[in-house]
């Protein structure tokens, strides 16, 4: 008989297909949703930069001659 504690690490046998697409899931999704966020807040971040960029020139007045 397995000692009850070394239960967790005995095999239970090959994945199927679909186990093992959730475990691919489970392992990188977390991964493949935090880029997405980061590149939607870095394109956010992008176009709020070029909008204060756009109103701080309207606003300085043309001192070039």
């Amino acid at each position: 008989m397995i000692d009850p504690v070394l239960r967790p690490l005995w095999h239970m046998g090959a994945l199927h297909p679909f186990e093992q697409a959730l475990t691919l899931l489970l392992a990188f999704g977390p991964f493949v949703v935090l880029g997405l966020v980061v590149r939607a807040r870095r394109r956010q971040d992008a176009v709020e930069k070029a909008r204060e960029a756009q109103a701080g020139d309207e606003v300085r007045p043309d001192v070039s001659g």
